[in-house]
């Protein structure tokens, strides 16, 4: 008796790779969908866009203070939020505290105009230290370029904050009350005097909405692009703020 034919193989199906996004598209979704901006610098960890996006943004928000509130305002408030730089210019004689104030009120524009430089140098650094605790640490698979990617890609959210600070100053926003430092109330240092407490202002500063979000992504991103699991992300990215923010109010406290 004959065998029965055996029936036609099926072709084998295709691996299809995830759809290629573009820049723009990356941006758009590091808002309303992270895990596949972030799944996609595995691919190319190109980080200009968003760093661009950043100085544009940042550019325009400072343009808009000094025709808004001027340099001469806000480099007031500031030393008026901190109790040692205050009465120190207070002790000197009229013509040097007025010398003393104008050369402060050039170093702040200068450096509000070049603040991205410093965010960038920030950047660096701490990718560096989340590059290290997920490589060595946590033994992620993952490189020092990827990761310096994420955490460009997971700061958006503050370009975002800085469009909505820029919309308050156009419509009004008090110059009594502004400081780049907390320019909206998105956290509850907005609502304490610094004078008061710069330790306890440095710690509810820290707790922004804004801030968190960027936390959520950062750890996101370590997540989509290693195996590590997504508990360990978020303890290791939220631990090393917990450090970093303690660090910042003391030495705020210490020094202001």
């Amino acid at each position: 008796m004959a065998a029965s034919p055996l029936p036609p193989l099926a072709p084998p199906v295709p691996i299809t790779e995830p759809a290629r996004l573009s820049e723009g598209a990356r941006i758009v979704n590091t808002f309303i969908a992270p895990s596949k901006t972030f799944t996609d610098l595995r691919r190319t960890a190109s980080w200009w866009a968003p760093f661009l996006l950043m100085v544009i943004v940042s550019t325009a928000f400072v343009y808009s203070v000094s025709t808004k509130i001027g340099f001469r305002k806000v480099t007031e408030t500031q030393v008026e939020m901190s109790p040692k730089q205050s009465a120190q210019l207070d002790n000197l004689p009229a013509a040097e505290r007025e010398r003393q104030m104008q050369q402060r009120t050039t170093g702040t524009q200068i450096i509000s105009y070049i603040v991205p430089l410093f965010i960038l140098v920030f950047w660096l650094i701490i990718a560096t230290v989340l590059f290290a605790t997920f490589k060595f640490a946590a033994g992620a698979d993952v490189s020092f370029k990827v990761s310096f990617a994420i955490v460009v890609f997971a700061g958006l959210p503050q370009v975002l904050k800085s469009l909505l600070a820029m919309v308050a100053v156009l419509a009004g926003a008090s110059p009594d009350s502004f400081s780049f430092q907390n320019p909206i109330a998105t956290n509850p240092g907005y609502l304490l005097n610094p004078a008061d407490s710069v330790f306890l202002y440095s710690l509810a500063s820290a707790l922004d909405i804004f801030m968190i979000w960027t936390l959520v992504l950062t750890a996101i991103g370590f997540t989509c692009v290693s195996k590590v699991k997504r508990g360990t992300a978020f303890a290791i990215v939220f631990g090393w703020w917990l450090i970093i923010t303690l660090v910042a109010a003391g030495l705020a406290a210490r020094f202001s």
